[in-house]
């Protein structure tokens, strides 16, 4: 993408009504729009995040045996009521309308209820389980006070995946796979297994109890317990001296740390599909009851979390799995040779396949490299008369302080070998 065909401009400003440093961040840097307290617009290259983030967890779910669907945001009242969480006693964060008919509808919150009458069309017998539908989507949950920028919104993007097995021993060992699966997705995005933690923790309006995916941070508004040693960390909201011998842990081993939950997972048992009528006739011919799980990823609370553990005072510092480009390149002047260069620096990366921008406004060099830095690029790579001497290019790493000179006529095959490292 060319930098002068994008409508997106960075702001020199930090927006005056917005308190949490990662919503700041990716406004002034042009990657997203505040609609009002907890909504937000995705802008370009904001949206281009989003989806990189949801391209890992895909490919992650996919390799479990999962199957994307997309489920319908409207919500047929009558389903909920069967389950016990229509009413705003059971639930208190619903949004609902109403229909031109006066019907009442729900907007989708979750997805337990519709998606498992949805199934009574097509399991029946043992030989149609286990299936585990996934699917990523946008929902709605009506928050006393929504804070934190993405981190806790109004209207966010998830992922929730859910599991129907035939047995309990089934269901636990696919349980134990997502979590597996769970980690691999954390760690391709860049948080490390020495901050992340799988967390017992209330199950909510799900279920009584759950295990969330805790990554430490100062921002975070969860307390937990953590074993670092064992890797288990317990919820401050649920931690008792019964919990704590269930999970067979220490107290004087535990050390209390401040986290977000970017994940988490659900035993269900059989209350929906027992409550929605959703049965399987196993080889014996029996009605048996469904074995389900529901399983959760904030994705554009992610993102937020991202903005904030990977920033300096420069800006956005994106890692290279889900920076919307891997390279920006700046055109520094506008004499004929340096726009050819810059130009054919720009094909050769596209041919390569490098995700790049190219910076051909007519902008000041310290306006070019600023917005490069707030944007989080993972490379800059400049073009100039000065690069032109020694038919190179200038190649800078986001997170390095020093820049490389490297041949012009190799540069995706430099920034193939930076970009793996």
């Amino acid at each position: 993408m060319r930098r002068s065909q994008l409508f997106v401009k960075t702001r020199r400003q930090t927006p005056a009504d917005e308190e949490a440093r990662n919503a700041r961040l990716l406004i002034r840097a042009g990657f997203i729009h505040k609609e009002m307290a907890g909504v937000y617009s995705y802008l370009p290259p904001g949206k281009m995040v989003l989806d990189n983030i949801k391209q890992i967890i895909r490919e992650e779910m996919n390799a479990i045996g999962g199957n994307e669907v997309l489920m319908s945001t409207l919500q047929n009242k009558e389903l909920w009521e069967a389950t016990n969480r229509w009413d705003d006693k059971e639930v208190d964060n619903w949004f609902k309308s109403r229909l031109v008919s006066g019907t009442e509808v729900g907007i989708g919150f979750t997805h337990e209820e519709p998606l498992t009458n949805a199934l009574k069309h097509f399991v029946s017998s043992y030989k149609d389980l286990p299936v585990y539908p996934y699917q990523i989507q946008t929902k709605f949950r009506n928050e006393l006070r929504a804070k934190s920028g993405l981190l806790r919104g109004r209207e966010f993007l998830m992922k929730d995946l859910y599991s129907y097995s035939r047995s309990q021993q089934e269901h636990d060992e696919f349980y134990e796979k997502i979590a597996g699966a769970y980690f691999k997705v954390f760690s391709r995005l860049g948080f490390s297994e020495s901050i992340t933690f799988r967390t017992f923790a209330s199950g909510g309006v799900f279920s009584q109890f759950s295990d969330e995916f805790q990554v430490l941070s100062h921002i975070g508004e969860d307390t937990i317990y953590v074993d670092k040693a064992k890797k288990i960390a317990v919820n401050k909201e649920v931690y008792s001296d019964e919990v704590q011998a269930k999970l067979g842990l220490n107290k004087s081993d535990l050390s209390e740390e401040q986290a977000v939950e970017v994940g988490n997972i659900f035993p269900l048992g059989s209350k929906y599909s027992d409550a929605l009528g959703l049965y399987f006739t196993d080889e014996n011919g029996h009605k048996q009851s469904i074995i389900m799980g529901c399983y959760g990823i904030g994705i554009s609370r992610l993102m937020g979390l991202l903005a904030e553990h990977f920033a300096d005072d420069k800006g956005l510092v994106w890692p290279v799995s889900i920076a919307p480009f891997k390279v920006y390149l700046i055109r520094l002047g506008s004499s004929p040779t340096v726009v050819e260069a810059a130009d054919s620096a720009y094909e050769q990366l596209t041919r390569a396949g490098v995700g790049v921008i190219y910076d051909d406004r007519d902008a000041s060099a310290g306006e070019m490299f600023a917005d490069a830095d707030l944007m989080g690029i993972p490379v800059r790579v400049v073009i100039s008369e000065k690069t032109l001497i020694s038919a190179s290019a200038e190649l800078k790493l986001r997170t390095s302080k020093e820049p490389q000179i490297v041949p012009a006529q190799a540069l995706a095959q430099t920034l193939e070998k930076q970009l793996q490292n």
